[in-house]
């Protein structure tokens, strides 16, 4: 079994459209091990009792936004060695800042390609 059969994810984004580009991303790059969740504070729970090898994370979002949930991700001893990629359309130089601090291991700007999502899941978890 290969990384690609083998990596699980979670992708977490509050807008239906937006998980359903990540995730349509994913299944072009052949990638099918994955859940989804609208809600920061409910990813953060499920990742609690269902681990994963890596978090597609939207930056913007009610309640707990990205950078929240990097950094609870990065303070659970159960989370903390998750990749962890912040998906964003304005990565400001302030929000890099704060989430490179934080721990994060890689970020991508929307909008994206399939190609670009491989190459940024690549450079967190290697050669799928």
């Amino acid at each position: 079994m290969g990384l690609k059969e083998s990596l699980r994810i979670m992708v977490v984004d509050d807008m239906a459209t937006s998980r359903g580009l990540i995730t349509q991303a994913l299944d072009d790059i052949g990638i099918k091990n994955y859940i989804t969740e609208n809600d920061g504070s409910r990813a953060l729970e499920r990742l609690s009792t269902t681990p994963v090898h890596l978090v597609l994370s939207d930056f913007n979002m009610p309640g707990l936004d990205g950078l929240g949930l990097l950094k609870a991700v990065r303070t659970a001893p159960s989370t903390q060695k998750m990749g962890f990629i912040l998906v964003t359309g304005r990565p400001t130089p302030e929000i890099v800042n704060e989430a490179r601090r934080l721990g994060l291991n890689n970020m991508i700007k929307k909008p994206f390609t399939s190609a670009s999502m491989k190459q940024c899941i690549e450079s967190v978890v290697g050669r799928l």
